[in-house]
């Protein structure tokens, strides 16, 4: 490794995806308040108008996969060395990391689900909304912890409204947590939304458990893999499964001819 290479400061993006800015000051001021000296963090959101609020609904998903994928291969390009795509649906996180290059490509629920089960032996999500449910189970069914999962109890308070009023959320939470932990046996709770951020503090002193915060989870999930990526040159493979498109027909087809969708950033550094 040279000198150069040595002092170089891992970079970091995260991205909000959604064309909805109102959302990445206060997540960028959360992720500065759990920076470790020594990162470079840049928190985007899309150039994509009209947008939805949130991405409750598939049909939301699915509108925002494309721009994931998009910002993906600009993350490679521009070397950032880790990505976070930042919601609990792990939105397109296994068609970014196809075509991300040497930036390793993470997400809130399979990084949640990781600390959690290096906690506890059982754990449950508390979620949104009763719909998320079968969506979120299968998430972690795909990630190998179905047998791990107590319960996915709801709080039936949507996206836009879980920061309206903090404190009725962290009441909430703390009602369905509480069951979780004396019903249904969980030795551990995650929180099933981004926008729970810094909720988790109270729940946790009140319910006694480690309570995991999805951007906490994440963030500090994509600091370890991009430090790594840095040190060990450790990303993603590519070959078999993770073989990305020949560059031949990306070029033919167009794909990625116009700039990468990212509208509003906020850079941090420490």
């Amino acid at each position: 490794m040279t000198g150069s290479e040595s002092n170089k400061k891992p970079r970091i993006l995260w991205v909000n995806p959604l064309g909805y800015k109102e959302y990445d000051q206060p997540i960028a001021e959360f992720i500065e308040s759990i920076m470790t000296p020594g990162f470079v963090v840049d928190v985007v959101s899309f150039d994509m108008s009209p947008s939805p609020a949130h991405l409750e609904y598939r049909t939301y998903e699915a509108l925002a996969i494309g721009d994931i994928v998009r910002v993906a291969r600009h993350a490679g390009e521009s070397a950032y060395d880790a990505m976070v795509i930042g919601c609990f649906y792990d939105p397109g996180l296994e068609d970014a990391m196809e075509i991300s290059g040497g930036c390793t490509v993470l997400a809130p629920c399979q990084a949640s689900l990781d600390v959690a089960a290096r906690l506890s032996n059982r754990f449950s999500i508390i979620v949104g909304q009763q719909k998320w449910v079968e969506q979120m189970t299968e998430r972690v069914a795909a990630y190998g912890y179905a047998s791990k999962l107590a319960s996915m109890p709801s709080i039936d308070i949507p996206v836009p409204e879980l920061q309206a009023d903090c404190q009725y959320t962290e009441d909430r939470i703390i009602e369905a947590g509480r069951l979780a932990v004396e019903r249904d046996h969980a030795e551990a709770l995650i929180l099933g939304c981004t926008c729970t951020f810094g909720l988790y503090e109270r729940v946790q002193r009140e319910l006694g458990v480690p309570v995991i915060d999805p951007i906490v989870a994440s963030y500090r999930a994509a600091e370890h893999m991009a430090a790594l990526n840095v040190q060990f040159n450790w990303a993603t493979s590519r070959v078999g499964s993770l073989r990305p498109p020949p560059e031949a027909e990306l070029e033919a087809f167009g794909l990625f001819a116009s700039p990468a969708p990212i509208g509003n950033t906020i850079h941090l550094i420490r």
